[in-house]
């Protein structure tokens, strides 16, 4: 099926059903249906044809959604913008994508109109009369989702209509039914709300709540209101959620189960939850590339693991030559799976890189044990992810290192009990030039999307070097463990 058909199903089942809710007005499948056929028409009428790029740069709506769904019956391929990015990052996704148009809520739109690589629209056009959309192929790419990689430049992640629609039976047998009241608590803009709760939602015929901007007071207010019955987070964003719970208590009694990914999930705040909640904090593991993967379900739930693989995904664990390891053993998780991307958007080689012997390579190091549960132990990559956010060292090292003062930087995670990890920038400056930390973070501010600016910045007189010269950053990460460990010993 594509997009198009299943929207069409629902709102033929469903019609005077509510599909999205915001706090002050909703629309139903049937007017949800009727408008994406007038936009996508509009779109059409603009000289747009199937396979060109349209971007969304819009936080959590009617609108946001509108726009996804009318894309998808055009037969364009969406491009959602991250909404903390700043214009320079905005000009590059825009670029890279080849995208035609872009539209951009008014609040936001000023980072999107400096970049200025296509015409921006902030608001939606008036909607001529819906015509007969075109036939779309289920194999047609219909989304690229940007994600940061090891490199300093955000790779594009290409979906189709195949490889997200033949996976959403796993989630939706799992949570969603027709009377379900699925919360997006994360924006739509990124993966994990856009598959795990937008698709699943239209698919079976749901209600989906949204909120334009995440807050603990809102989450739990919209449970309230809306009487949700699923949602899913991220770590760091639940334990927010929890302490604002257990300092002000709301009626949250129609939650049936919440999903939490993204990153490692702490024990205490499985436990802290579950007291809070009255339901269990269910753990699973995905990533934009291939999505889902895995599953710490209640039925069989072992906690501290990622769970097991859902139904239909292949799973395996791969020494560093690509053979296979025996469970108990410590290697890369690979993926073989109807979720899995089809390629990075005009990037054959890291494709290359990705998809290699019939595989998805995560870069996330894993073992299984002999019940098939799996046990996350660290990355191969040194991306550094900040409350379920990817961050490449070299794209915060670059924005540091336009500075006229600074000589050389070297940018690592450091763990952090909130946020798994926090950014630490050590700089070294330029013989002469004196600087502060926070003069060099307001810089950072406004180069890089604040998730991205470092939370420490520590001058150094010099900085370790590998044998060919580069930075090395394992020794910066140690250098960091250490002075912890000396701190804590002290």
């Amino acid at each position: 099926m594509t997009f198009g058909q299943v929207l069409r199903r629902s709102a033929l089942e469903y019609p005077d059903k509510p599909a999205i809710l915001e706090e002050h007005r909703a629309i139903t499948f049937n007017e949800l249906d009727r408008s994406t056929d007038s936009l996508a028409a509009w779109l059409l009428d603009q000289g747009l044809q199937q396979g060109d790029r349209a971007a969304i740069h819009w936080s959590n709506s009617i609108e946001a959604v509108q726009l996804f769904f009318a894309m998808f019956k055009a037969g364009l391929i969406a491009v959602p913008v991250n909404l903390r990015l700043k214009a320079a990052e905005i000009s590059y996704v825009l670029e890279h994508s080849g995208a035609a148009l872009c539209f951009s809520e008014p609040a936001l739109a000023g980072h999107a109109q400096q970049a200025a690589h296509c015409k921006v629209f902030t608001e939606l056009p008036a909607l001529p009369a819906a015509v007969a959309q075109p036939e779309i192929d289920p194999d047609l790419d219909c989304v690229i989702l940007y994600t940061s990689g090891t490199t300093a430049r955000p790779k594009g992640v290409v979906h189709t209509h195949n490889s997200i629609l033949r996976t959403v039976p796993m989630l939706a047998g799992e949570f969603f039914n027709p009377q379900t009241v699925a919360l997006a608590t994360t924006p739509l803009m990124h993966a994990a709300a856009m598959l795990a709760i937008m698709t699943p939602t239209v698919y079976v015929g749901a209600s989906m709540a949204v909120l334009p901007a995440f807050s603990p007071a809102g989450v739990l207010n919209a449970i309230q209101r809306c009487r949700v019955t699923f949602t899913a987070s991220m770590p760091a964003l639940m334990q927010m959620v929890v302490e604002e719970q257990e300092r002000n208590p709301r009626d949250v009694s129609s939650l049936r189960a919440v999903g939490v990914g993204g990153d490692a999930v702490p024990v205490s705040l499985q436990t802290r939850f579950g007291h809070a909640f009255g339901v269990p904090l269910l753990e699973g593991y995905a990533m934009t590339e291939s999505f889902p993967i895995s599953f710490n379900l209640e039925s069989k739930h072992r906690q501290g693991t990622m769970g097991t693989a859902f139904s239909g995904v292949e799973v395996r664990i791969e020494a560093l030559d690509g053979s296979e390891l025996p469970d108990g053993e410590i290697g890369e998780i690979a993926v073989r799976s109807p979720g899995n991307c089809v390629r990075y958007w005009n990037n054959p080689d890291a494709t290359a890189e990705l998809m290699r012997g019939g595989w998805l390579h995560t870069g996330d190091l894993a073992y299984r044990d002999a019940d098939n549960f799996l046990w996350f132990k660290g990355r191969l990559k040194q991306i550094i992810i900040r409350a379920g956010s990817n961050i490449s060292p070299q794209e915060v090292e670059e924005a540091l290192y336009h500075h006229p003062a600074v000589a050389e930087v070297g940018v690592v995670g450091q763990p952090d009990a909130l946020y798994g990890e926090q950014v630490v920038a050590f700089v070294m400056l330029r013989e002469g030039s004196t600087l502060a930390a926070g003069q060099l973070r307001d810089y950072a501010h406004e180069r890089r999307a604040d998730y991205k600016v470092p939370e420490r910045i520590l001058f150094v007189d010099a900085l370790p070097k590998g044998p060919t010269g580069k930075v090395d950053r394992r020794a910066l990460k140690e250098s960091l463990a250490a002075s912890q460990t000396a701190a804590a010993s002290g």
